[in-house]
Formats: structure tokens, sequence, C-alpha cells
């Protein structure tokens, strides 16, 4: 079976890879290729799979080229995992929306409308060039602002793209832990956008423990979102929210301590990257040490400003381990080899979330089997998340108008309609600075 991943020079990608690793039986993936615009981060990524298939005797065989074309043509599945306009241009999203004193965030408020702004129409390409060129392969989609990304390439690939994220997971995960359960045991009631959900409920034999969660001060404040959010907070929700709503929550806080950071996430990030793939340019350099360290300082330091400001202290050691390949890899087997499964993914709504259409891409648990992914029928939000969740559809829908037209005022409309953005002025002097900085929407007029 052939994997194609889009961005093969990124960083994350050996996690995909080490994930194949472990994968022995039938039908399991035995050629990836890696396909990226950066030859010099396809050699680097290239060598630090090597490293890691050493001793493995029926490891994946992995090549890689810059062909678009030619990664697509026999694809079983595609990963796409692209960062237009790399790392600089995350930290240009920051810079930005932090001169006008609002958040920029790669995923939420202005950051994530500037990213996908520039990122849509790249999309869009990618999908129409997957319907021609491989036209049975499934496409899954890593590429943020997830929700986003994955509805844009749904209007050329319909249910054959699958957008996933690790945040849920991670979520159902540590609540699961906390409670003395088995999180593969355990049904997550999950439900919103991507970085825009709630749980609701844990049920482990039928029984919901959530309740007995929210009902313990100290249970619910002895992990990641509960330090993040505070207890009285989450007993006030009565539900466990994604640690991304922190942004939403806590907004004045979070941009104080973004402004006052010394270096923004992505500018750190961007820094930290240049440093591995230039000692990748050393031949001597050991590429999987070189990436493994790397890696875990990345992981160290993941969303460091919203846990200073709520005060939670260092991640946990079983926090740092990632797990959006563990997602995909098994989103993969269930497909391929029919190996029914339950899985929180981004998918087209249909009729699962009576507040939005059928074609709103939507994160919920979704029952998966060779036919793709079908979204779980869920209880109705309450008011207060439809509310927000239905303002930043909204926004995302501006966001795709703007990106199939190429108008700037309706771009302007994306940016102030957003809850992160208080004034219109605001909204149009970040689409000044970000069309100033970003050569990707030079296609605004």
């Amino acid at each position: 079976m052939k994997l194609t991943i889009l961005g093969g020079g990124g960083f994350r990608v050996p996690l995909v890879y080490g994930a194949l690793l472990g994968d022995h039986a039938e039908g399991r993936v035995t050629h990836v290729v890696l396909h990226d615009l950066d030859a010099g981060r396809l050699s680097a990524v290239t060598r630090v799979l090597a490293e890691q298939a050493a001793g493995v005797p029926d490891a994946p065989e992995v090549s890689a080229t810059t062909d678009l074309d030619e990664a697509l043509t026999g694809a079983d599945f595609i990963f796409s995992a692209i960062r237009v306009g790399g790392l600089e241009g995350r930290a240009n999203d920051e810079r930005v929306a932090l001169a006008e004193g609002v958040l920029g965030q790669e995923t939420v408020g202005a950051g994530g409308i500037a990213y996908g702004l520039r990122t849509v129409p790249v999309a869009e390409d990618i999908a129409r060039r997957v319907a021609r060129v491989a036209p049975d392969a499934w496409v899954i989609n890593f590429t943020n602002p997830a929700g986003l990304v994955t509805e844009a390439m749904s209007r050329h690939l319909g249910d054959r793209v699958i957008g996933i994220c690790d945040s849920p997971v991670g979520l159902g995960r540590r609540i699961a832990r906390v409670l003395g359960a088995n999180p593969g045991e355990a049904w997550i009631d999950y439900v919103g956008l991507n970085h825009l959900g709630w749980v609701r409920g844990l049920r482990v034999n039928g029984r919901d423990e959530l309740p007995r969660l929210l009902a313990d001060p100290d249970l619910l404040g002895s992990f990641e979102e509960g330090k993040l959010f505070g207890t009285d907070w989450l007993q006030s929700l009565g539900a466990v929210p994604n640690e991304y709503l922190h942004y939403y929550y806590f907004n004045r806080e979070a941009v104080r301590a973004y402004s006052a950071a010394e270096k923004t996430r992505g500018a750190f990030l961007r820094d930290q990257q240049a440093g591995f793939y230039e000692e990748m340019q050393r031949p001597d350099a050991a590429a999987l040490t070189a990436w493994d360290r790397t890696r875990a300082e990345r992981e160290a330091t993941y969303m460091a400003e919203a846990r200073e400001t709520a005060g939670a202290g260092e991640r946990d050691a079983d926090d740092l381990s990632g797990g959006y390949e563990k997602v995909a890899l098994a989103l993969m087997r269930a497909i391929a080899r029919d190996e029914r499964t339950t899985l929180i993914l981004n998918v087209r709504n249909r009729r699962t979330l009576s507040v939005l259409d059928a074609e709103a891409v939507i994160e919920v648990p979704c029952l998966v089997d060779a036919n793709g992914a079908h979204p779980v029928t869920v209880d109705p939000l309450p008011d207060h998340a439809s509310g927000l969740v239905c303002s930043v559809k909204a926004v995302e829908r501006e966001v795709l108008a703007a990106a199939a037209s190429g108008s700037r005022a309706t771009a302007v409309k994306a940016f102030a309609l957003h809850p992160l953005v208080d004034s219109v002025n605001v909204a149009r002097r970040l689409v000044d600075g970000y069309t100033a900085v970003h050569p990707g929407l030079a296609y605004l007029k």
C-alpha cells in the first residue's frame, strides 16, 4: 500500500513513519512517498527516517520527490501536512496580530484567518489534483487550520477527505486517566469545531463518569485542563473544553502573555527548526538523535504562554508524546482493513449538529469502516457553545468566500466577524498588515 505525505520535509513526519514501523500486519503501508517543495528539507527528513528504519526488516520503502503529480499517482492514502509560508509565515501571523493588540495564534483568531487565507487556495489546488490523478485515494488532512482546510478540500473530494487533530484524543485520554478508566474503552462525548470543542461526558460501561470528575475539585484540578481553566470555571461550564478555548475564555490574559514573551511560538519554532535543518547539512550529523532532541523541546514548550498565564506549570510527561500520528494510523487501518473503530475526526456535518448545515465540517466522534468516517449523532450544544461554534463557522465561510473571489472586502469581513477581533478598523489594518508580509495573499484585491 502506498502512502504519500505532502509536506514530507516537515519536522513531524518521523512521528508518522515511527508509527508505521510498528505495523507488521497484512495490508500495511509498504511504500512512503515524501513530497515537499524544499529538496533540502526532504533530504534531512529522509535521513531521519533511514535511521529509524535501521534494523527493521520490513520497514516501508521511502522515496522523495518535489513533483506533486508523481507523488500522488498510485497513492492509496495521502497525508496533507503542508505549511504555506513556512514557520516564517507563522511568526509573521503572530507579529502582525499582536501589533494590533489581538491574538495571532496559528489556528485561533486573526492568525488563524491569515493562515487560512493563504492556505485554502493551495489546499484546493491539491484537492483538484488528487481528484484528477488519484481519484480513489483517501486524503487525511493534518494541515491547519484543520477544520477550515478540510472543508475547503471536501468541496472537491467530498467525504474522501477527513481531517484529524490530536487535541481531542489527548483531552479524552487525560480525563480517562484521572478517572481511572481505560481510554481505549471509554466513550468520549466530544463535539464542536477543530480547536473549539467540549467534552460533555465520558462513559465507561454505559455510566457517565464526568459528573464525578466535575464534583471533585481536587481531581478536577489534577490534570492539564483543570489547571489551565480553573476548577470553578469547568464546574460552571459543566464540561471540559479543548485547551484552545483558553484563548477565548482568557483572551486578554493570553494576548498579554504572548506580547510579553521573548519570542512568539512561531518565532521559537522557526529558529529551533532552522537549527535542526542546518545541523542536517553536516554529513556526519546523527539525524535521529538531533531530531529527538529538538522534538522533546518542542513538545515541552507547547502552549507555554497559556499555561504560564493560568499557573498550570510544566506539562505532564505523558502529554509529551504527541498523538496525531496514532490517530492517522488508526484511521488508515480502519478504512484499508475495515477494522471498525471510533475516532474523533473532522468530517462533514450531515445532520449531526442541527445549528449547522450539512456541508459544514465539524469535529465529533465518528464510526470508521471501509466506507470512511460516519459522524455519530450527538446531543445539541448549550446556547453559549452553539453561539461560539456558529460565529466561528461563519468566519470560516467568509475565509472560503474570500479565497474563492479574491475579494479584499470579504477578507476584512472575515477578520471583523471573529469574536476575538474587536473592531472593523482593526480588521482593515490586519488585512493591510498581512498582505504586506505574505506574498501568498497578493490575490486579495
